[in-house]
């Protein structure tokens, strides 16, 4: 081949040499041109911001409209006014010619100079000789260059790449950085393909979007533009909530510069938020700092309370039923509602029926669940005849707690309809879900596999002292909830063809019966964990003939139950594997004891246990990972036939066991993170070393606890004694939970350094232990994690001074009887310091009825408030209290003589997520408390006092020195089927 260059190099006639020059990079000073290199020498870094390529002059030309230009002989050295100015490409070639129109002809030159975007320029060529893939890595400099380079095929393979990508739903396949990257890019270059499919890529993967780091950094045009798409998917409508004000909240700081105008921007965001499905709790949190949206958001839900059925069918009227639809899209996996108190069975149907369905009927199937439960199974046969609901089969979890008006028969029909491969249902705190609707949802729910029907636990324990009892059935709602099962057709006992049900929670759920475990015992093919702590109806045979049928159960969670001996004995007693078992161990090992294969076993407060029946059991736990034997009759001839070595989480707070029995666990668990001893009293010892059974020597509590480096949670009490903060370290280093209580006091300069001794401490309780301000003030300081702080019975020169200090973090604040000289401006100025949602004041004498407006008003979103021995809080009534709206319990005790006699009632009504309430009839003004007609929580304390004489001064007259003692506690606790009327000597 002739050498056709006329820069001096040799060169194939059919090729040119390309010097590429990076335009970001040009130099005034002349360098000698540097070698020709191949193609093929472009996947390596480049040396030099100039580089020479050897190219096929008729691929070039074939490919690209500017080579076919530059090189073909009509390329015009002045660009138009509409080609992109920030490549800056430009011929600049040895020997080039003049062509008869003015432009500079290429099409004999075999060397020319171009200076562009280097990256862009070798992408390119790369491409067009040898295609690699294209990635997230790649495309925006395969794209510029395309752009550049006018090179069509490589501009249609981009478009095509982004737009597959953008279809992807199952993760997000790309970094945001560089979703956020190209979104530039597409705007300064007109680019619209990648302008169209960004905001659909990161509506459909919106949940992993709002995870990422950069999420702040997404441009306002593009954050709209992703609101606005119809299949944003999102868990809940309270996670699209707190993206926003995230978002917004970060957009206005002083160096960023992503929204236009921020008043337009802020409301125009807000306004894609539907508020009448966000959690109560939630809404009314968001006052805190967003109070004209959130005033707006809590009124619309109080509205939606008071008459939900007149505004759907407004709206529905008006076709306008989107503000009210729940966010369900093809892409969606899970739909949480939890804490929606609004939320009815309408808004469940309203947003899985097709748009086109006739408004009449709509109406007509919003009425029907709304008033008339006996009339829902008919109306659901027309519904399945009339039209095809939408069928979403990537949903895998739907979370119903905490939506008392919801009519459970019907939403489980919704869930068949909707979600046919459901896996997960939760439904805690739903008092009225009762077990025939769990078997419904068994029936028609053939591939769930968990259930979780918790409720809170029965305040009454069998430790106390009942003085009378009664049962009052609540017909009226028995009679409704089960009238829609009573027509269905499944109507039949739990089948276990059907079931794969693994794991079920039925914690709190006092009205489950013997004959109810009997059916659930029917689940013996897949039954693998259950929870009935408190069922307090089980008896011992009834737990025993659940575990004699479901062989597969390897957690257990029976705490506060009768299990007792006799289901120690199925459960140890020995039997052969099932062969269709996927258990990993015993395989081929012949009879086994089902003991021995529990990875979970909580017992606590179990009392039916006996010595010899426990040490039975513990010597057949070979493989538990967490084991609870809190407040049973462990000692330490059972504690040492315990051979496992797999223990993750271990309980046995308030027993007789000493480190005799506890020391070698302990050396053997390597993996322990979690250890429970406050209540031990037998920790101690004398002696700096203890000798087990075996003959081998431990040291003390401190020096064994010391040695483990995985705790994460622990509760210490009796032994433990530390001095030095090396004690602590390093084994205290991941410690999330910490609990110290009565048998110890931690010493100050040992409390002081915990934040740097525990760098991710999240929750602290310190009880009967001596504080000082200096010690709580770097606490809150310090602690960036701290979420939970309780201190109880603590001594110290505590004041107002410890807690003048920001604690952004902090939730939960328990001050029990260490605060007395709280006043209202100490009050205000928590209110100011942290954003809490549980608060539990005692002894706070010097708080009046002013304490209520500080409170609701510092903190709206208040779940938990309790209030004991707090001045003259409730002189005045409590109706600062009932503005707290999102509160779920609530204890006033001794704060002053105002309540009323309405007080339940009113309580019902203006606290939708109300489950628990307890008072004192020392506060009641008229004497005493109606009791509610009809209207259900889960439970409501009345104690009540009798006066008695100081027998400490006897010369003060007799009406000053009578005072207040409790008598006895009157408990109001409801169930799903009855209402149970209790009088307790205790004072619960």
């Amino acid at each position: 081949m002739s050498s056709g260059g006329d820069g001096g190099d040799g060169v194939a006639a059919d090729e040119v040499v390309l010097e590429i020059t990076d335009s970001s990079s040009l130099s005034t000073t002349s360098t000698p041109p540097p070698p020709p290199i191949p193609i093929s020498a472009l996947d390596g870094p480049l040396p030099s911001p100039t580089v020479a390529v050897r190219a096929d002059r008729s691929r070039l030309i074939e490919s690209s409209s500017y080579f076919r230009a530059l090189l073909g002989g009509s390329f015009r050295s002045a660009p138009s006014a509409s080609e992109p100015r920030e490549l800056r490409i430009r011929p600049i070639s040895r020997g080039s010619e003049l062509d008869s129109s003015g432009g500079c002809s290429e099409s004999g030159s075999g060397y020319v100079q171009i200076s562009c975007n280097l990256e862009a320029t070798v992408q390119v060529l790369r491409y067009l000789f040898e295609p690699p893939a294209i990635t997230h890595e790649n495309f925006l400099p395969l794209l510029e260059g395309a752009l550049f380079l006018a090179v069509e095929n490589l501009l249609v393979d981009c478009e095509r790449w982004f737009r597959n990508m953008g279809c992807q739903s199952s993760s997000m396949l790309v970094p945001l950085d560089f979703i956020i990257e190209v979104w530039y890019f597409a705007q300064t270059h007109g680019v619209t393909f990648v302008q169209d499919a960004c905001p659909g890529y990161l509506a459909q993967n919106f949940v992993q979007v709002i995870s990422s780091r950069s999420f702040a950094r997404i441009p306002y045009d593009l954050l709209c533009s992703t609101m606005e798409f119809p299949h944003l998917t999102v868990d809940s409508e309270k996670q699209l909530c707190e993206a926003i004000l995230f978002w917004l909240s970060a957009s206005i700081r002083p160096y960023e510069q992503l929204v236009p105008n921020s008043a337009d921007s802020q409301l125009f965001l807000l306004s894609k938020v539907r508020v009448c499905l966000l959690p109560l709790g939630f809404a009314a949190g968001i006052k805190r700092n967003w109070v004209e949206f959130g005033n707006s958001a809590v009124c619309m839900i109080l509205n939606l309370l008071k008459d939900s059925l007149q505004a759907l069918l407004g709206t529905d009227a008006d076709d306008s039923l989107n503000s009210y639809r729940i966010r369900i899209t093809e892409y969606s996996k899970k739909i949480v509602l939890s804490g929606c108190p609004q939320l009815t069975t309408e808004f469940l149907y309203i947003s899985v029926l097709p748009t086109d369905l006739d408004a009449i009927f709509k109406r007509r199937l919003a009425s029907s669940y709304s008033q008339g439960h006996s009339r829902s199974f008919s109306l659901y046969v027309e519904l399945v005849k009339k039209a095809k609901t939408v069928s979403f089969r990537n949903v895998h979890m739907v979370d119903l707690s905490k939506c008392p008006n919801v009519h459970f028969g019907a939403a489980i029909d919704w869930l068949t309809l909707a979600f046919p491969e459901l896996r997960t249902f939760r439904s805690s705190h739903c008092l009225l879900f009762q077990f025939e609707d769990l078997q419904y949802l068994l029936l028609t729910c053939p591939w769930i596999k968990e259930v979780d029907l918790s409720i809170d636990l029965s305040i009454i324990l069998p430790k106390y002292l009942i003085i009378s009892s009664r049962f009052e059935a609540q017909s009226e709602m028995n009679r409704n909830m089960s009238s829609y099962y009573k027509q269905s057709p499944y109507r039949t006992p739990i089948y276990p063809v059907f079931s794969k049900v693994s794991k079920l929670t039925l914690e709190g759920r006092n009205d489950i019966t013997d004959n109810n475990l009997a059916e659930i015992s029917m689940l013996d093919k897949s039954l693998c964990y259950i929870n009935i702590k408190h069922c307090t109806l089980l008896t011992d045979d009834g737990i025993s003939k659940l575990l004699l049928n479901c062989t597969k159960i390897h957690s257990m969670v029976l705490s506060y139950t009768s299990f007792g001996n006799q289901s120690i004995q199925t459960l140890c007693s020995l039997d052969y594997l099932d062969p269709s078992d996927s258990f990993p161990y015993h395989k081929d090992e012949g009879p086994y004891a089902m003991a021995s294969r529990l990875q979970e076993l909580h017992l606590e407060g179990c009392k039916g246990i006996c010595c010899a029946g426990m040490s039975q059991l513990v010597s057949n736990l070979n493989i538990v990972k967490s084991l609870c034997l809190r407040q049973t009759s462990l000692t330490d001839g059972a504690l040492c036939n315990f051979v496992g070595s797999s223990l993750e989480y271990l309980d046995i707070s308030e027993t007789v066991v000493s480190m005799v029995s506890l020391a070698p666990i302990m050396r053997r668990s390597s993996n322990l993170c979690c250890l429970k001893t406050t209540g031990c009293r037998n920790l101690l010892s004398e002696h700096g070393e203890v000798q087990s059974v075996n003959g081998n020597k431990y040291g003390s509590f401190l020096q064994e606890i010391t040695s483990t480096f995985c705790l994460e949670d622990v509760e210490l009490g009796w032994a433990f004694c530390p001095v030095r903060i090396d004690d602590f370290i390093p084994s205290f280093s991941k410690v999330r939970k910490m609990t110290v209580g009565l048998g110890t006091t931690i010493p100050e300069n040992i409390l002081h350094g915990l934040p740097d001794i525990c760098p991710f401490l999240e929750s602290l309780v310190l009880r009967f232990q001596v504080i000082s301000d200096s010690v709580v003030r770097n606490l809150l300081e310090s602690s960036m994690n701290l979420h939970v702080l309780c201190l109880q019975y603590c001594l110290g020169s505590l004041t107002s001074f410890g807690f003048q200090t920001k604690a952004p973090a902090l939730r939960i604040l328990r001050l029990q009887w260490v605060t007395p000289w709280m006043t209202n401006n100490d009050l205000t100025i928590f209110t100011l310091n942290c954003n809490l949602v549980e608060l539990c004041l005692s002894g706070c004498k010097l708080l009046d009825s002013s304490s209520q407006e500080i409170i609701s008003s510092g903190w709206p979103n208040l779940t938990c408030l309790h209030l004991e021995e707090c001045g003259q809080i409730t002189v005045g009534g409590v109706s600062s209290i009932l503005n707290c709206k999102a509160l779920e319990d609530v204890l006033l005790r001794h704060t002053g003589r105002g309540i009323g006699r309405t007080i339940i009632t009113d309580a019902i009504r203006e606290l939708p997520l109300l489950r628990q309430l307890a008072l004192d009839l020392c506060d009641a003004s008229e004497g005493g408390y109606d009791t509610p007609n009809g209207k259900m929580m889960r439970s409501v304390r009345m104690s009540r006092c009798k006066s008695a004489r100081s027998c400490f001064d006897p010369r003060v007259e007799v009406s000053s020195s009578l005072k207040p003692v409790h008598k006895e506690t009157i408990v109001l606790e409801w169930t799903s089927k009855q209402l149970r009327t209790t009088v307790v000597e205790e004072r619960l």
